[in-house]
């Protein structure tokens, strides 16, 4: 059922995205009187159809893709008047453009539509790079950083956000990342050298921001359930150590032996502290683990934006998408980044299934996203995508 859910969602993805890039085209050969013979959802046999005026309109069998027939396209076509080879070069760019250029404004109007009614900012959002966690043996533990560090130079730029920070590293697997942290009153000047990932074929260097992480739910019938903690309790320490990421719950319960846990959470402005005991799990399938009852999150806090401030930040997020997407391809082809972090269909369908099932918000964030990553990879110079017919048109 869960798979049916993921292709039934997948579908609804990508034929938005399939039918907006096709309607970018589309009109602007109409607008340029080009001939427009098929307009088409899908290859392959069609499903349905139906003519109106010089054009039919199908539905095809293959879903992923689709296409707009236009007059005098092909080499072995009739001359036309109105034919795409008749046109000046100008309007026929313009024609090519107008796909990749449609899946943009998708997505910035996607953005724009879902920050001005749901605007999510994490507690850390803003403040400087500070390291949460840094997990033993990596990259980040070898090079003798510490939780608590604040990264005040990441390269040639100053005062890095987390953001930045992030984007270098996953495209930089092997190559040395120049950093200065601030550690109390001493500067520190170091480098670190992500890691390439099998698992995700990015850089990966071992560490994690420092956030606020809250009780986002609870377990039924564990014991944090019947201690009293509630959603929203903000977690400050576990067995005497500060909590600045997951991940130091997740070790410290990993090597708790099922002792009883000492945790330190803030409701209301004040500080209470609760010991509960451990309880052995294997919910979700996976290997046996100690489990408080207690769904870990982010701090995260929701506002509206006005229209245009809605409007900057969305150009914001996906200038931001494109640059890294341009970072990911320049890092596979210098082998510092591997093709599988480019996200598959099938993976796709279980990132649409989860996104529909979170809700409305996650699954606009994604079609964003996607719309994004559909543009930018149509404007490559391959000779089947729209980049191969815009350098054609540019020699």
């Amino acid at each position: 059922m869960a798979l049916l859910h993921n292709i039934w969602w997948l579908l609804v993805l990508i034929g938005v995205m399939i039918v907006i890039h096709e309607l970018g085209h589309f009109w602007a050969a109409r607008f340029f009187g080009i001939r427009v013979s098929t307009f088409s959802i899908g290859f392959g046999p069609r499903l349905i159809s139906f003519r109106r005026g010089e054009t039919e309109y199908r539905i095809a069998w293959i879903p992923f893709g689709g296409y707009v027939r236009m007059a005098g396209e092909q080499p072995n076509d009739e001359p036309d008047p109105d034919g795409f080879t008749s046109k000046p070069r100008w309007q026929r760019l313009i024609v090519v453009l107008a796909g990749p250029a449609m899946n943009i404004i998708l997505a910035v109007a996607l953005l724009t539509g879902l920050y001005m009614v749901r605007y999510p900012k994490p507690a850390s959002a803003g403040g400087p790079a500070v390291i949460g966690y840094v997990k033993p043996g990596t990259p980040a533990a070898k090079s003798g950083l510490r939780e608590g560090d604040v990264i005040i130079q990441l390269e040639n730029r100053t005062n890095p956000t987390w953001e930045e920070v992030l984007m270098r590293e996953v495209v930089s697997a092997g190559r040395p990342l120049p950093l200065v942290i601030q550690r109390g009153n001493e500067k520190i000047s170091l480098a670190v050298m992500p890691e390439l990932d099998p698992a995700t074929g990015v850089g990966l260097v071992g560490w994690a921001e420092q956030t606020q992480i809250e009780v986002g739910g609870l377990v039924p019938g564990l014991d944090a359930e019947r201690k009293g903690l509630r959603r929203g309790d903000l977690l400050v320490a576990i067995n005497g150590e500060p909590i600045r990421t997951v991940y130091k719950i997740h070790d410290v319960m990993r090597n708790c032996g099922g002792k009883p846990v000492e945790l330190t959470y803030i409701r209301d402005g004040r500080q209470h502290t609760v010991v509960l005991q451990p309880t052995m799990s294997e919910q979700g399938g996976g290997a046996p683990r100690w489990m408080l009852g207690v769904e870990l999150s982010p701090r995260v806090t929701f506002t509206r934006l006005g229209p245009a401030e809605a409007f900057r930040e969305s150009l914001r997020q996906n200038a931001r998408g494109a640059t890294l997407i341009y970072q990911f391809l320049q890092s596979i082809l210098e082998r510092r980044s591997s093709a599988k972090s480019l996200e598959g269909p099938i993976r796709i369908a279980q990132l649409s299934g989860e996104a529909a099932r979170e809700g409305a918000a996650a699954f606009i964030n994604l079609m964003a996203t996607v719309s994004l990553n559909l543009a930018i990879f149509n404007l490559l110079p391959i000779p089947i995508l729209d980049g191969g017919v815009i350098l054609l048109l540019l020699i």
